[in-house]
């Protein structure tokens, strides 16, 4: 019998009923994360269609299947999108972008997208953390990353799900069923880690309590990021582990600021900005 794969998360698409037919402008952003790839149509400036799916060992591949997934059912082709943009970790690999731009200045753009009061971003991705500062334009003003283990990223959540055997969806609520926090996990390798957490078993500790002590280590070195930065309201958190409850809300408590809600999936936001961003390049281009 082949193994559960706790560590899937679900993929899925969505796509706005309107017509693009006549839009002035039909754009796109493909964001090629480590861990997932996502492609948004957008029609004038507003979000029309989306996909949101796994990376594949081929970048090239997982673009072509990310747009083909957001274009669905939507009648529209390829050749009826103005302008694209690849961004994300595999962006240079985007075969169809007319251009690409970083990670960093994408999420930026789709958190002004998101409230244009945002100033401080935290992107949370697969294989790194960033914490972002913008002006009033969604415009990167300063950043600073950390990438230097998978234990505080979206990879080291999957290796944790797997290896509980807890669906990744569900990490982030066990977490918070603790009655206090209990120490932190101390290894900022996700190997190390994994052996701690083991460890951590044999001492007697519930699932609920390594869970809470994972996602409360992550979360005090992604503070002590944004704490080197400096952070200023408000303050939005992107990318995949912003769906992850116990991690968003010990980053909150940490910081004494409550988020920005994200009426969109926060994990496609990259992509968003990739899509304005191409909005403004093919209206440029018009001149």
């Amino acid at each position: 019998m082949e193994r559960q794969a706790f560590w899937k998360w679900k993929e899925y698409t969505w796509k706005a009923e309107k017509d693009w037919r006549g839009a002035e402008t039909v754009t796109a952003g493909v964001d090629i994360g480590s861990v997932s790839t996502q492609a948004v149509v957008t029609i004038d400036g507003e979000i029309y269609a989306f996909s949101s799916l796994r990376t594949g060992s081929s970048s090239p591949d997982s673009a072509v299947r990310g747009m083909e997934a957001a274009l669905g059912n939507t009648g529209m082709e390829l050749k009826d999108i103005n302008y694209i943009v690849g961004t994300g970790y595999g962006r240079v690999n985007v075969p169809f972008a007319q251009r690409t731009i970083t990670e960093i200045a994408c999420h930026a753009r789709g958190a002004n997208y998101v409230n244009p009061a945002v100033r401080t971003i935290l992107d949370m991705g697969g294989q790194d953390c960033k914490a972002i500062r913008c002006d009033e334009r969604g415009k990167v003003v300063e950043f600073m990353m950390n990438d230097k283990c998978a234990a505080g990223t979206g990879r080291g959540i999957e290796t944790v799900a797997d290896l509980l055997e807890v669906p990744i969806e569900e990490i982030g609520p066990l977490s918070l069923q603790v009655k206090e926090e209990p120490r932190f996990v101390s290894s900022t390798c996700i190997v190390f880690a994994r052996t701690e957490i083991l460890g951590l078993f044999r001492q007697g500790w519930s699932t609920e309590e390594v869970l809470a002590s994972f996602t409360g280590a992550l979360a005090k070195r992604t503070c002590s990021l944004l704490e080197r930065l400096g952070v200023e309201k408000e303050f939005i958190i992107t990318g995949g582990i912003a769906k992850n409850v116990g991690v968003v809300k010990r980053i909150e408590r940490t910081l004494g600021i409550e988020g920005v809600s994200s009426p969109i999936d926060p994990q496609i936001l990259g992509a968003v900005g990739a899509a304005l961003f191409a909005k403004d390049l093919y209206l440029k281009s018009k001149q």
